[in-house]
Order: structure tokens, then C-alpha cells, then sequence
């Protein structure tokens, strides 16, 4: 036997190179990852979780009690039209002069945008504008000389009205 290397054997420059490459790939999908995770949602759900948790009992009780109102509001998106129908329990008009949505993505923020509309009949209100394709979460606040009637929120994707 001979103590000679063989041309085609395993150094330890085949290692390093091994090595390299493998803690490269991970080191890059880290960045990439992180880079995504910080571009695309701003994680802020609330500006202050400890006043906000202060105030949840109370904006529960609040909501409780619009619920037992038996009020309620219908959604709807056609094409670049916005609608929403507020009636009582009993299918009659509900008496709000105001209703304002806040449409938010479930993630991200870049695309939000607050809608006021219009009354066009006694509980029914409208406005015109392009909602993007997509998953949204509605925010909807009816007021009657400026106490809040109805606050609800929603979640849709706009498929679900044929868009």
C-alpha cells in the first residue's frame, strides 16, 4: 500500500465546500423569511394591549346588548357597489342616520380604506367603490344622532358575491 492521496478522494476542501453551501441555504431562507415576515404584516393588533385589555369587559357588555337588540345588517358588494341593509327584529327599517365601514385585509395594512355611505332609503345605505379581490374584515358602525346603533364586523372574500 501507499500513503499517497488519491486524485478523485474526499479532502477537506470537499468538506468546507459541503459545509459552506449547507449553512448558505439556511442563512438565506432565514433572511428571506424574516424579510417577508416584516414586509407583510405589521403585527400590531392593538396599540396598547394593556388598555385594551381594560376596556374589554366593557365594549363585551356593550356588544352583548346590540346583539340583544335584534338588530341586524346585511352586506353586500356588486362590482363596484357597496350596500348594506339595517333592519329590526320585527323586518322593519332600523332608524340610523350614519353607517360607515372600515374594510381591512386579515393581513397586512396597505390595502385599507374606510367607506362612508350614503342613505338611500330608510336603512339602506350605499356607496361606490372598487374593493379588490380577496379576504376582507368589515367593520360596520351605525349611528342615530351620533350614538352608535349597530357595531359589527364581518369576514368575506369577494367570491362569495360572484366577483
Amino acid at each position: 500500500m501507499t500513503a499517497k492521496a488519491s486524485a478523485n478522494g474526499f479532502t477537506g476542501k470537499h468538506m468546507l465546500a459541503i459545509m459552506l453551501a449547507f449553512f448558505g441555504v439556511v442563512i438565506s431562507v432565514n433572511f428571506t423569511m424574516a424579510w417577508f415576515a416584516n414586509s407583510s404584516w405589521s403585527g400590531l393588533v392593538v396599540e396598547n394591549t394593556y388598555v385594551a385589555s381594560q376596556e374589554f369587559n366593557g365594549k363585551a357588555a356593550a356588544l352583548k346588548a346590540m346583539a340583544a337588540s335584534g338588530i341586524a345588517g346585511t352586506l353586500s358588494v356588486r362590482g363596484d357597489v357597496v350596500d348594506y341593509d339595517i333592519r329590526n327584529r320585527d323586518g322593519s327599517p332600523a332608524a340610523v342616520d350614519d353607517v360607515t365601514l372600515t374594510f381591512r385585509r386579515p393581513v397586512g395594512d396597505r390595502e385599507d380604506f374606510q367607506l362612508p355611505l350614503g342613505k338611500t332609503g330608510e336603512g339602506r345605505f350605499e356607496a361606490r367603490h372598487q374593493v379588490l379581490k380577496g379576504d376582507w374584515i368589515v367593520e360596520i358602525i351605525s349611528r342615530k344622532g351620533g350614538a352608535v346603533v349597530m357595531h359589527e364586523a364581518t369576514r368575506f372574500d369577494t367570491a362569495e358575491f360572484g366577483q
